[in-house]
């Protein structure tokens, strides 16, 4: 099934909008988008050289009260920055008939990055974290189907260090969500 957002595109909230609107985590958001650095030239160059394309489109839904976006979200602005790349953010609790669309082991976890062509064609999808840091959620949601378990909350919360931790100190994420981003859009 091809999934089609042409009714999403131009609906959103620029970047700055949602800076501005952020209600909650907005220091922590901007500390995250300021520390930003390039890890290497070649990543920067790969971005700035997409300024050549007009044929992508990127929406990210999102919330401010998710830790996953106030970390990852400042990196992705960054690099769609670099790109040039036309970038709408889509509330999280205003879009659920988007967020369905692109559930995580079928819940609605965001951030989610989603490039689309100018027709609103999706083409890939990002998040909602990096890769190694989402396989501690599988392993989770694997060993702990039942979320009325009386212990469920208790292994949340453990497993929520074990993301924090996952992430590393500071921006040692950034490069590793710079690199998926690439290797995502190395594909369309």
């Amino acid at each position: 099934m091809t999934v089609n957002l042409a009714d999403k595109l131009n609906t959103g909230l620029s970047p700055q909008q949602f800076i501005d609107g952020m209600q909650k985590n907005r220091e922590e958001f901007q500390s995250g988008y300021e520390a930003f650095s390039w890890e290497n030239d070649g990543d920067r160059e790969f971005f700035e050289n997409l300024r050549s394309r007009d044929d992508l489109r990127v929406l990210i839904l999102a919330a401010d009260w998710c830790g996953d976006v106030v970390r990852n979200v400042p990196v992705v602005f960054r690099a769609l920055e670099a790109a040039d790349i036309p970038t709408q953010v889509l509330i999280l609790e205003e879009n659920f008939d988007v967020m369905d669309q692109f559930l995580t082991m079928g819940g609605r976890s965001v951030p989610v990055v989603i490039f689309t062509d100018t027709d609103g064609n999706v083409l890939g999808k990002w998040g909602p974290r990096p890769a190694h840091v989402q396989q501690i959620m599988v392993r989770f949601k694997q060993q702990n189907p039942d979320r009325e378990a009386p212990d469920y909350q208790e292994k949340m919360a453990e497993c929520r260090k074990e993301l924090i931790a996952a992430y590393g100190e500071g921006t040692d994420h950034h490069a590793v969500v710079i690199k998926e981003l690439r290797e995502l859009i190395s594909g369309f």
